[in-house]
């Protein structure tokens, strides 16, 4: 039994942050239901490629994972109306719209609760419902800038650096979503009572600046790049090897430093000392230590060693990772409308001794149980058309 069985989401989100939180849910048993526009193009959705005889692309087969896919064109009338008959048995509500559309619409938290009172409604926005930038748009790039993030990270004479992941979309957002849907399902048991949640992908990665954030509040210096413990102004950072490859080295508590001198060949710094007086001589003898042997020589010897230094690995030898394997983080999943074909997905992080997450099916075509849907709500197929087309 899935921890959330019996709990049914109407999910409105496109894109990354809304999608991967439902998915989330649904992995661990939700009934989430998927609402799109069919002549919407969502850029996530379409994101290449088409998996081979299969009629969903990579994105979608993984976002749509344990999910029923409906369209509504969601402007017209009657399918706001069908919105409203569904809200009596979905009664989880995400959205990702700017704040007051689904309102417009009809269908905002302020409507909906009227129909069904213990209804808990998730709305996902860049800068949250109130404030000079809530109607403003934006990116994971831009939620990361102002949130003072991006100041700090990179190297000084390289300017900001990028990642390839969406930070506030998924740590900020999407988290911050399952974990705010928990916490109402939660409190409306307690209660009976639904609510409103605001989700802001700004405010999600504020708390991102940890240690340094909370330094500069109490008097420490602003941060900058390569300045402080964690963004290369210490030993804590990525060193390049003989064969163009690099090493990740967190060594920060003594005992961790100190391994890391053995397996550098500089026993006379293990006491940590020198890091007080010269930090420059050190970290330049580790840069040349490290361009002296391979990726592959260095994991070797510091897999003997309790150091917290690692490779800096690319995707294929993570997918081929042991420990990953061990933990069923790429489940292979079934492939609906297909001959039974399966595909590698990235697995649910949520680990519960009681109930483990399921891969039940990949994501449908979009739209795919429209027909199966809307005719239970009582809708004849010249309804359904006019609700779905443009």
């Amino acid at each position: 039994m899935g921890a959330l069985n019996g709990y049914k989401i109407l999910d409105f989100s496109t894109l990354l942050p809304g999608p991967y939180a439902t998915m989330t849910l649904a992995d661990m048993g939700a009934e989430v239901l998927k609402v799109s526009g069919k002549d919407k193009y969502d850029l996530v959705v379409h994101w290449p490629p088409i998996i081979k005889d299969a009629e969903v692309t990579s994105a979608q087969a993984w976002l749509g994972r344990n999910k029923k896919t409906i369209y509504l064109n969601i402007k017209k009338p009657s399918a706001a109306e069908a919105v409203k008959r569904l809200i009596m048995e979905y009664d989880i509500v995400v959205e990702q719209f700017r704040p007051g559309v689904m309102s417009k619409l009809g269908i905002g938290y302020e409507q909906l609760k009227e129909i069904n009172t213990k209804i808990i409604y998730c709305a996902i926005t860049g800068y949250g419902q109130t404030g000079p930038f809530a109607f403003k748009a934006g990116h994971d790039i831009n939620y990361l800038s102002r949130a003072g993030i991006s100041c700090a990270a990179g190297r000084k004479d390289g300017g900001p650096s990028l990642y390839n992941f969406q930070i506030a979309d998924v740590a900020g957002g999407s988290m911050n979503a399952v974990a705010s849907i928990l916490a109402a399902i939660i409190y409306r048991e307690k209660t009976g009572k639904g609510q409103f949640i605001d989700v802001s992908m700004q405010d999600s990665v504020i708390p991102f600046n940890s240690m340094d954030g909370a330094s500069y509040f109490a008097g420490g210096p602003l941060p900058s790049r390569e300045s402080g413990m964690l963004n290369g102004g210490q030993i804590y950072d990525f060193y390049e090897t003989s064969d163009g490859e690099y090493m990740s080295v967190g060594s920060l508590e003594p005992k961790f430093f100190a391994a890391l001198c053995k397996g550098l060949e500089h026993p006379e710094w293990s006491d940590g000392k020198i890091l007080e007086t010269d930090l420059a001589t050190v970290k330049t003898a580790f840069r040349e230590k490290f361009k002296s042997k391979t990726r592959a020589q260095w994991t070797e010897i510091f897999s003997n060693l309790d150091a917290c230094v690692e490779p800096v690995m690319n995707l294929l030898e993570v997918s081929k990772d042991e420990h990953l394997r061990s933990r069923d983080m790429w489940p292979s999943v079934e492939v609906p409308c297909t001959n039974g074909v399966k595909i590698t997905q990235m697995g649910c992080p949520l680990n519960l001794s009681e109930c483990q997450p399921e891969y039940r099916h990949a994501g449908y075509p979009e739209g795919y149980h429209t027909e199966q849907i809307l005719p239970s709500l009582g809708y004849n197929d010249e309804q359904i058309k006019e609700m779905i087309n443009s």
